[in-house]
C-alpha cells in the first residue's frame, strides 16, 4: 500500500511550526552552528536550482540539530534589484507588488519543501525597516572614507539601461539580459574595496573549507602583480607618463609604446600630435565599444598611432608612441611598453601595424624564435647589451630593476587587478542612496534621524537615460543637513549586492531598532559556520560581503574578519543545456511535484542524482525510482508492524549489523557532503530489510525498536515527513526530538562473505568464506573444493575486495 504524502508532508510541516523546531535562540553561547543558504531573488516562483540549494541546506540543519547544535537557519529575500524589476517591468506589475507577491509564494514553496527556517528572522532588502540599515552603513563607510563619487568610464547596459560592475559583464553582454554593454563616462559611486585587495588575498589562507575552484576565481580577479614602475618621456616635450611591467627583463624589447584611450594625458597628445583629428575619432569609435571587446583575443587589435616617440629609459632609443584600446585605463598605470617579441598583445598589434619585433629573451638551448609566435617563457637575454646571459627569471630582471632604481628612473611596486566596487545604478528598483548635493557644503550625507530615505512608489518606474527617481520632485527636492537650504537628493540607487553583503549579520538581530545589529552577537556568531550557494556567486556576492566585513571591522562595528567560514558550493542544474534560470525562461516549478510525488521524493531525487557539487541536467524520470523507494519503505513497516513480537531471534544479528554499518556510513557521507552516496545508502538497507522480513516470521521488541529508531533516524534529514510518520506510528514520538544515532565499532565488518573464484578474469566459483581469509587460505579451498591445480596458473592474484583470479 502506497503512502499518502500529501496529509503527511502538511502534518508534520504544522507540527514542527506549532513546535518552533526551527526557531533559534542567537543569545545562546554554546554548541552554535550557523547554517545559511543563500537569500534568493524574489523574480518569479521557486525552480530546480533552488530546491538543491534548500534541501541540501536543510539536511545539514536538521542533521546537526539532531547532533545537539543550537542551529540558526534563516530566510530572507534579496528583493531589491535588477532581477525583481526586470521581471516587474515583463509583466507589467509595480515592482513593489510583484516582489511582495512572489516572495509569498516563494515562501509557502519553501514551506512545502518541509525545509526548516526561522521565519521569525525573515528579512527583505526592499523593506525601509531593512534598507534603512543598508543606508546606514553607506553613510558610515562614507565617514570613514571608503565610499566616493568619481567620473570613470563605466559599463552601460544598452537594454537594463543602468551602470553595471566589471563583475556583472559576460563576454561583453549583461548577466541578467544578455545585452551589449557599451561603456560610458559617468559622475558614479565607488566603494574602495580596492584598499583591501592584500588582506582579501590573504584571507583565501585562512577561511575554512573552500571550493579550490572559487578561491582561485577570487585570486584571479583581485590579481595581484609584481613588477617594476617608470617613466616614459614623450620626445621634444615636458610630457611623461608612467607603465607598469612584470616583465622588466623584456625591457630592451620595447619597439613601441601604448597609452589607452581615455589615459588622462590625452588631451595633451591630442593638441601636439599631427594625427590629432585622427585620434578624436578614434576615441570616439573606442568608446562604442565594451570592456570585453577590447579584451577579445579573436577581434583585430586596432589603434592610432600618435606621431610621437618616446624614449626607451634603458638604452635611450626613440619608439613610436601609438593609443589603442587593448590597453585599459583602470589596470595598472593605463599605459604599456610594448614588447611584441614576448608579449601576445603586442605581437599581434605589431604585425597589424608593422611594427619592430625584436627577441631579447631565448630559451637556453637558443633554439626558438620569434618568426611566427612570441616567445613568451623565461629563459636567457640576447640583445641586452650587458645584461646578456642572464637568467631572465630572477637575475636579469633584479639587476635592470636595480639601475632603474638607481638612476631614478623607477621602483619597484606591486598592483591589484580588483578595481574599486562601481556600486551606483541608474534603476528605480533599489535602495536609494543617502546623499544630499548641496551647492554650499558639497555631497552631504543624510543625517541618521531622517534615515530612511524612502523609495517613493512612482508609477513611471521604467528606465531611460536617467534614474527614474530624478523625475520625482517630491523625492528629490530637500534641504541640507547642515546648513539648511534647498538643494536636491542623489538620484541613483544601490547596487543590489551592496544589500546581500550584510545580510546575513541582519539575520542575527532581525528586530534591533536602535542599530542594523548588535556587535556582540555577531561576534560570538561569526563567521557563519556552513555558505550554501552557487558557483556563479564566487567572485561578485562571496567579494564583496568579504570586503564588507573587514571594512565594517575597521571602523568598529564588528571583531571578525571573514564572514564565511566553510563554503559549499552546489552545481547548477541545467535545463536545455543551459543554466536553469528566471531570466532565461528555462525553469522547471516543483510545484507538480508536489502534487503527484511528494516534498520527501523529490528532495531524495534531488540528492541522488549527482554529487551535489556538480552540475547536472535536469530529467524528471528519476524521480520515480526515489517515489517507489518510500513506497517499499512504507510498505517494510507495514509489514513489520504485523510479526509476531518474540523474545529473541538468531536472525536479528545480520539486520542490526547491516543496520549499524548504514548508520556508520551514512554518517560519514553526511560529514563529508556526499549525499547521493548516503541516499544510495539509505536504498541498500531498505533491500536489506526486505530481505530480513521476507525471511522471518518473528522479531524481537529489542530489534524491532533498534530497527524503527535507525532507519527512521537515517531518513530524517532526507525525506523528513516520511520519517517522522513512521516513527511516530511506533512509538509516538518526534523524530525531530532524539538524538542522530551512533554506531557500534566493534559491529561493522561481516563475519562472513562471498569469495569470487575467477580464471583469466571470468567468474567461475564462489564461496562464502570467513571475513580475514588470507591468501593461502583462499588458495587451498581453490585446492581442495574446485579442484584446481595451482601449477597450471601463471600468476595468482587475490583481491581484498573478495576476488581471487587465477591467470594462465
Amino acid at each position: 500500500m502506497n503512502y499518502e504524502h500529501k496529509s503527511i508532508e502538511s502534518k508534520w510541516q504544522k507540527i514542527w511550526q506549532e513546535t518552533s523546531l526551527a526557531d533559534c535562540d542567537v543569545s545562546q553561547t554554546r554548541d552554535n552552528f550557523y547554517n545559511l543558504c543563500m537569500y534568493p531573488y524574489p523574480s518569479g516562483d521557486l525552480h530546480m536550482g533552488h530546491i538543491r540549494n534548500y534541501t541540501i541546506g536543510d539536511v545539514i540543519t536538521r542533521y546537526k540539530q539532531k547532533n545537539g547544535f543550537n542551529v540558526l537557519s534563516p530566510m530572507g529575500w534579496d528583493s531589491f534589484g535588477l532581477p525583481a524589476e526586470n521581471a516587474a517591468i515583463k509583466t507589467g506589475i509595480h515592482p513593489k507588488k510583484f516582489t511582495e507577491e512572489r516572495i509569498s509564494n516563494m515562501r509557502d514553496q519553501i514551506q512545502r519543501l518541509g525545509s526548516l527556517y526561522d521565519w521569525e528572522k525573515e528579512v527583505a532588502a526592499h523593506d525601509k525597516d531593512y534598507y534603512k540599515w543598508t543606508q546606514f552603513l553607506f553613510i558610515k563607510l562614507f565617514e570613514n572614507g571608503l565610499a566616493y563619487k568619481d567620473d570613470a568610464p563605466v559599463n552601460w547596459c544598452t537594454s537594463c539601461k543602468t551602470v553595471l560592475a566589471n563583475e556583472q559583464v559576460i563576454e561583453g553582454g549583461c548577466e541578467r539580459c544578455d545585452a551589449t554593454v557599451e561603456q560610458k563616462n559617468l559622475n558614479q559611486w565607488f566603494f574602495k574595496i580596492s584598499e583591501y585587495s592584500e588582506e582579501l588575498l590573504k584571507g583565501l589562507d585562512e577561511i575554512g573549507d573552500w571550493p579550490s575552484n572559487v578561491k582561485s576565481m577570487q585570486e584571479n580577479w583581485i590579481g595581484k602583480s609584481k613588477g617594476a614602475e617608470f617613466n616614459l618621456n614623450i620626445l621634444d616635450t615636458d610630457l611623461n607618463f608612467p607603465v607598469f611591467t612584470t616583465r622588466p627583463d623584456t625591457l630592451f624589447g620595447m619597439t613601441f609604446a601604448v597609452l589607452a584611450p581615455e589615459h588622462n594625458i590625452i588631451n595633451e597628445i591630442i593638441k601636439i600630435s599631427p594625427s590629432s583629428e585622427e585620434i578624436k575619432k578614434y576615441i570616439k569609435k573606442t568608446n562604442a565599444k565594451s570592456e570585453f571587446e577590447r579584451m577579445s583575443i579573436t577581434k583585430q587589435k586596432t589603434g592610432i598611432d600618435t606621431g610621437l616617440y618616446v624614449l626607451n629609459p634603458i638604452n635611450g632609443k626613440k619608439v613610436s608612441l601609438f593609443i589603442a584600446d587593448y590597453v585599459l585605463v583602470n589596470y595598472g598605470t593605463g599605459a604599456i611598453m610594448a614588447v611584441p617579441g614576448h608579449d601576445e598583445r603586442d605581437y599581434e598589434f605589431a604585425k597589424v601595424y608593422n611594427l619592430p619585433i625584436l627577441q631579447v629573451i631565448i630559451d637556453e638551448s637558443h633554439s626558438i624564435n620569434i618568426d611566427q609566435e612570441p616567445f613568451t617563457e623565461r629563459g636567457v637575454l640576447i640583445n641586452s647589451e650587458e645584461y646578456n646571459n642572464l637568467n631572465s627569471h630572477d637575475e636579469a630582471s633584479d639587476e635592470i630593476l636595480k639601475y632603474l632604481k638607481e638612476k631614478g628612473i623607477g621602483e619597484e611596486k606591486t598592483i591589484f587587478r580588483l578595481r574599486d566596487w562601481l556600486i551606483s545604478r541608474q534603476r528605480y528598483w533599489g535602495c536609494p542612496i543617502p546623499v544630499i548635493n548641496c551647492s554650499a557644503c558639497g555631497l552631504v550625507p543624510e543625517s541618521f534621524d531622517n534615515l530612511p530615505v524612502l523609495l517613493p512608489e512612482i508609477d513611471d518606474y521604467k528606465n531611460s537615460e536617467d534614474s527614474p527617481l530624478a523625475n520625482s520632485k517630491e523625492f528629490i527636492n530637500t534641504s541640507c543637513p547642515k546648513c539648511g537650504i534647498q538643494c536636491l537628493r542623489e538620484t541613483d540607487t544601490m547596487d543590489t549586492f551592496v544589500d546581500s553583503s550584510w545580510y546575513f549579520l541582519r539575520f542575527l538581530d532581525s528586530k534591533n531598532n536602535d542599530m542594523p545589529f548588535n556587535k556582540e552577537i555577531i561576534n560570538s556568531w561569526l563567521p557563519i559556520n556552513q555558505y550554501i550557494g552557487g558557483v556563479e556567486h564566487a567572485i561578485l556576492h562571496l567579494l564583496y560581503s568579504r570586503f564588507f566585513i573587514k571594512a565594517l571591522r575597521d571602523i568598529g562595528m564588528v571583531d571578525v574578519n571573514e564572514p564565511f567560514h566553510n563554503l559549499f558550493s552546489q552545481g547548477m542544474i541545467n535545463f536545455g543545456g543551459s543554466k536553469m534560470s528566471k531570466s532565461k525562461g528555462n525553469v522547471v516549478d516543483p510545484e507538480s511535484y508536489f502534487a503527484t510525488h511528494g516534498a520527501d521524493a523529490l528532495r531524495l531525487y534531488i540528492l541522488f542524482m549527482a554529487p551535489p557539487s556538480d552540475g547536472v541536467e535536469w530529467n524528471d524520470g528519476g524521480i520515480e525510482g526515489t517515489k517507489r523507494f518510500l513506497n517499499k519503505i512504507w510498505d517494510n513497516f507495514e509489514k513489520m508492524s504485523s510479526i509476531e513480537i518474540v523474545k529473541h531471534n538468531e536472525l536479528d544479528a545480520e539486520i542490526i549489523r547491516k543496520i549499524n554499518q548504514a548508520i556508520f556510513s551514512v554518517t560519514n557521507h553526511l560529514d563529508k557532503f556526499e549525499f547521493n552516496t548516503a541516499v544510495s545508502d539509505l536504498m541498500k538497507i531498505n533491500i536489506e530489510l526486505t530481505k530480513y522480513l521476507s525471511s522471518t516470521q518473528a522479531i524481537s521488541k529489542r530489534t524491532k525498536d533498534y530497527i524503527v529508531f535507525n532507519i527512521c533516524s537515517l531518513l530524517y534529514p532526507f525525506a523528513p515527513h516520511i520519517a517522522s510518520e513512521l516513527n511516530n506510528m511506533y512509538t509516538s514520538q518526534n523524530i525531530a526530538e532524539l538524538s542522530w544515532p551512533i554506531f557500534d565499532e566493534t559491529n561493522l565488518t561481516d563475519p562472513t562473505y562471498e569469495l569470487v573464484v575467477q580464471i583469466n578474469g571470468k567468474k567461475r566459483h564462489t564461496k562464502i568464506v570467513n571475513t580475514g581469509t588470507s591468501k593461502e587460505e583462499a588458495e587451498k579451498i581453490c585446492e581442495i573444493e574446485f579442484k584446481l591445480d595451482l601449477k597450471n596458473y601463471k600468476k595468482i592474484i587475490f583481491v581484498q575486495d573478495k576476488i581471487i583470479n587465477f591467470i594462465g
